[in-house]
């Protein structure tokens, strides 16, 4: 037994006993390093979660060390629009603080992954409809680094953001998406950052939940339990909750990026399954 497997199983008792449950029963169907690399769609929240001991950073740093370390990580960040599909192609991307009003520890934090300029091109090769285009100057936004930073906080896997084109529709994304699935087969990991209720206007700052936060996240998750994409991709369906769920689809979005990764061989875990702040759901969803 090699030792990386030897600590995912010896982890199970650890995490069962945890409010991870999941991830317990997550840990005992791991890949082996040959099977598709797992998906995942994270919900970043509160960027001071990159910093913070509270138990969406504790996810985060669970799910780190249970995690097959990949070869490289592709993140759809919905912090990242623009008109048509770009892909940061440099060898060093920089750390963006894309966010005020926070302190300034959270400014000094420093994500020094390297990227990979060849994952990039071959992406820009093999996906020709739409085009893509390889971008020098973006780097990693909050909704990568703040993420991967209690992740993987060694950071010595390159990783690139693939960015979302405000222009097209949910289907054109998820249509997209559809043609990243050769990566699964190269070790890179997928991930979608972002959240499936977003609505900053509505927040409070009180661990609470609307009714119309729990009921979008509730029929989201049920869409995904189903496996049914069609749902996912036609979120509006579901009327005013959706309105007030989804105000702008940024966030959204990366989830249809993982949900289209999906095969009919991989298992499902949530992780950090809560609705907070009256409106964000920190739902987050792995495919392995």
């Amino acid at each position: 037994m090699k030792r990386r497997d030897f600590i995912y199983k010896s982890s199970l008792a650890v995490i069962a006993m945890s409010s991870l449950k999941s991830l317990g029963d997550w840990a005992s169907t791991l890949p082996d390093a040959e099977q598709m690399s797992p998906v995942m769609f994270v919900g970043h929240g509160n960027p001071m979660n990159a910093i913070e001991e509270n138990e969406f950073s504790n996810g985060f740093k669970q799910v780190g060390k249970l995690m097959p370390l990949p070869k490289a990580i592709v993140c759809v960040s919905a912090h990242w629009e623009t008109i048509g599909t770009k892909v940061t192609a440099m060898p060093n991307p920089p750390t963006i603080h894309d966010f005020g009003g926070f302190p300034e520890k959270l400014f000094q934090q420093q994500y020094p992954a390297p990227g990979n300029p060849e994952l990039a091109k071959e992406i820009c090769n093999t996906i020709k409809n739409p085009s893509i285009g390889e971008d020098l100057h973006w780097g990693l936004d909050h909704g990568t680094w703040s993420v991967l930073l209690p992740m993987f906080p060694k950071a010595n896997i390159p990783v690139i953001q693939l960015s979302l084109d405000y222009t097209k529709d949910a289907q054109y994304h998820f249509d997209l998406a559809k043609q990243l699935a050769f990566l699964r087969k190269k070790g890179v990991m997928i991930i979608g950052s972002g959240n499936i209720v977003h609505n900053l206007g509505n927040a409070v700052f009180k661990d609470v939940a609307y009714d119309w936060t729990i009921e979008f996240d509730s029929k989201i998750k049920e869409a995904i339990d189903k496996n049914d994409n069609a749902s996912l991709v036609n979120y509006k369906k579901f009327g005013k909750a959706a309105t007030l769920a989804v105000p702008s689809n940024e966030h959204y979005l990366p989830l249809l990026y993982i949900a289209a990764l999906r095969n009919e061989k991989d298992k499902l875990t949530y992780f950090n399954e809560k609705n907070t702040m009256g409106s964000i759901s920190m739902r987050s969803v792995i495919f392995h």
